[in-house]
């Protein structure tokens, strides 16, 4: 597109948005009393209106039924998780009962890791890639210690090559291929924390499972964000907050994917509670465990109801907008931020390096070069809510829900503000 720089211009665009309305529909926070440009949706999406009204009729339940909320509440609390599935599994690319919530992300990888990531004296590595978020690092040595082994003999890290910052799915491939019988696990980000690159799930997917392995997928920065095929594409597992993209409220509950072939599965282990347990007989206090024929069979406790009410509010917008208009909007706002950032490069001299490949979702990250985090914190003291990251780039992820385009033009105005006052 012939975009312009111009305040006219993204209000033009603002007004051909098919989604302009559903900026109404989030609180946003202010800074010298304007409303802030919102830009970390990719950390903590912002609050839906209806969040507050779903946690209310949790609460108004609960003040006047008590106990008998769970059977008789208006979303009775005993199955409040259920409501979730066939709303996730569209954004997911799943089948509603391949889809559950539950816990939160790094609780549930370890979870799913109990079943998917199961040793021998030949098969015990896995393939992650270099620095991934640092709690999956974290979580992925823990697992391989839990198995008596040593994470340096174990774990195999992907990298990018010299002077490069994305990964090339190329070396991906031969990794899982040199790795090769060895391999019993491949975990990685399917959209990388801090580049924002969108990684090619399908390709490295079918490689792993040519090789034997099982793939899994933390998708942290993905639901809600890219286009997900998760059972087409025959992945064995993967996990998400809600969070982020999907504005459930900070630390909220984590959903999980597992394909519908490890249903019913007697030799797939895994850490059993009530929850799991046959729905139809869960309340007969049976002291063998029956599991649910679903994705709802890794669940063990009973379901943190008011964290749920937020994430619930949240996806009935989804269901309204569905994915590929969230796509549409997302791929035109991320555009016109990449152009606003050239031209005002331009125009002040700086040098401003997006280091996100084209193969991205909303996220753009940002080397500034000679620059340090005085510019990080201007822009904040001047109303743009970013994210900062050491050494010396700035994540911006302008979410399609609730980001304008008259947003990105006037961060530009803000950015050239920065260098003006020098």
């Amino acid at each position: 597109m012939n975009f312009q720089n111009t305040l006219q211009y993204a209000q033009e665009l603002d007004k051909e948005d098919p989604l302009r309305s559903y900026r109404k529909e989030f609180l946003f926070p202010k800074v010298n009393g304007k409303k802030v440009i919102y830009f970390t949706g990719n950390s903590l999406g912002l609050q839906p209106k209806k969040a507050k009204e779903y946690v209310d009729e949790v609460m108004t339940d609960w003040a006047e039924l008590a106990v008998e909320g769970h059977f008789q509440g208006k979303k009775a609390w005993w199955d409040y998780h259920e409501r979730f599935s066939a709303k996730l599994a569209p954004i997911v690319g799943a089948k509603p009962e391949e889809v559950t919530v539950m816990n939160t992300l790094t609780v549930n990888l370890h979870l799913l890791m109990v079943s998917f990531y199961r040793p021998t004296s030949k098969r015990f590595k896995i393939i992650m890639e270099e620095k991934a978020f640092p709690s999956d690092q974290y979580m992925i040595a823990s697992q391989v210690r839990f198995h008596g082994l040593d994470p340096k003999e174990v774990i195999v890290e992907v990298k990018k090559r010299e002077g490069e910052h994305h990964f090339r799915t190329e070396d991906i491939l031969q990794m899982i291929e040199e790795v090769g019988e060895e391999c019993a696990l491949v975990l990685m980000g399917g959209v990388n924390y801090y580049n924002g690159q969108v990684l090619d799930m399908k390709t490295i997917t079918k490689a792993g499972k040519e090789i034997g392995a099982f793939v899994g997928w933390d998708l942290a920065h993905a639901a809600g964000n890219i286009e997900l095929k998760l059972h087409d594409w025959g992945v064995d597992f993967a996990a998400w907050c809600s969070y982020k993209y999907m504005n459930s409220g900070p630390g909220n509950a984590s959903g999980c994917f597992i394909h519908e072939q490890y249903h019913n599965r007697k030799d797939i282990p895994r850490l059993e509670g009530w929850w799991g347990h046959n729905k139809e007989r869960r309340f007969l206090m049976e002291p063998e465990f029956q599991p649910e024929p679903t994705a709802h069979a890794w669940q063990i406790s009973n379901a943190p109801i008011l964290a749920l009410a937020p994430y619930l509010a949240s996806l009935e917008l989804f269901e309204e907008v569905e994915m590929p208009a969230l796509i549409q909007k997302r791929d035109k706002i991320v555009a016109y931020l990449e152009f606003i950032l050239q031209e005002v490069a331009k125009e002040v001299g700086g040098d401003f390096e997006i280091i996100t490949p084209k193969e991205r979702g909303t996220q753009l990250s940002v080397f500034l070069h000679g620059q340090g985090k005085d510019l990080f914190n201007y822009l904040m003291k001047n109303g743009v809510i970013t994210d900062w990251r050491e050494p010396n780039v700035i994540r911006l992820a302008p979410a399609p829900f609730y980001c304008s385009f008259e947003d990105i033009y006037e961060f530009g105005q803000v950015l050239k503000g920065y260098f003006g006052k020098e």
